[in-house]
């Protein structure tokens, strides 16, 4: 029999998100309060601490999308992906260094992020889709969880903001002009050992396959995507667990090179 939550479990399953972030501790997982499969009631969360960010002061650059992979799609049970926002203060540049501190279970993807140069508050091709990006950029994503030993299903993934947690992108860009994404092929080293490798077909077949999806989900919650926009749009090979001090090198051709740096332990 489905659960039934309530006001109290929503306004709970807030408060505890909040207080992992707050405090750098990793919490339960939110089943008991929201259940397994309501994904709607979980995006209410997700959009609920959101709002409650904003309010403090922190500013929306963005969308990412999650559950991009086939073999995640069914470590976790679904059929679709997710998605989260962006927050200013979740980017960083080539080669600056991340702090450990704000981060608690990290994992590192490399991933196609795209800057929006028109709105998309109309469902749109492909074609539609690349006339909307202005470029193209080689990205670096720490998705992280605030609930212990990833031990998540669909619902906590998607409360907790897609388990967002950072990311890496540099300042140069290509427009789709200049290439396809399905075809991008990327590597990952730590310390130089390749430690991922994968293209843009590991993303739903075509990271703009990925951004249609999205494109067309925000417009069914009511926030279209806008010019300015950045998306990150799913991983192009599997997420690797990062440690202090580690520094990783992408390559994303044919977008270019872009560096990971992450602090020592506690910094």
């Amino acid at each position: 029999m489905p659960m039934t939550s309530t006001t109290a479990d929503v306004q709970a399953a807030i408060a505890r998100l909040e207080r992992a972030s707050a405090t750098g501790r990793s919490c339960e997982p939110l089943t008991d309060l929201i259940g397994r499969t309501d994904i709607a009631l979980a995006y209410r969360v997700q959009q609920a601490v959101t709002e409650r960010r904003l309010a403090a002061g922190a500013r929306l650059i963005g969308r990412k999308i999650g559950l991009t992979s086939e073999a995640v799609q069914s470590q976790v049970g679904v059929d679709r992906p997710d998605f989260g926002v962006l927050f200013a203060d979740m980017r960083y540049a080539d080669h600056e260094e991340v702090p450990m501190a704000r981060l608690l279970q990290p994992q590192a993807e490399a991933e196609v992020a795209f800057l929006l140069g028109r709105d998309l508050t109309a469902e749109a091709d492909l074609a539609g889709l690349r006339q909307a990006v202005e470029l193209a950029y080689p990205a670096v994503e720490i998705v992280d969880s605030r609930i212990t030993d990833w031990k998540i299903c669909i619902t906590d993934t998607v409360a907790d903001n897609a388990s967002s947690g950072v990311f890496v992108m540099g300042e140069q860009g290509l427009p789709l002009e200049a290439f396809e994404p399905a075809d991008a092929v990327m590597t990952m080293r730590r310390d130089g050992e390749v430690v991922s490798s994968g293209t843009g077909r590991a993303c739903l077949g075509d990271p703009l396959n990925a951004l249609r999806w999205l494109a067309a989900t925000a417009i069914d919650f009511g926030t279209p995507l806008r010019a300015g926009d950045l998306v990150l749009s799913g991983a192009l090979g599997p997420m690797v667990p990062v440690r202090p001090g580690d520094v990783f090198e992408v390559r994303i051709e044919p977008l270019g090179t872009i560096t990971a740096r992450f602090s020592g332990k506690g910094e």
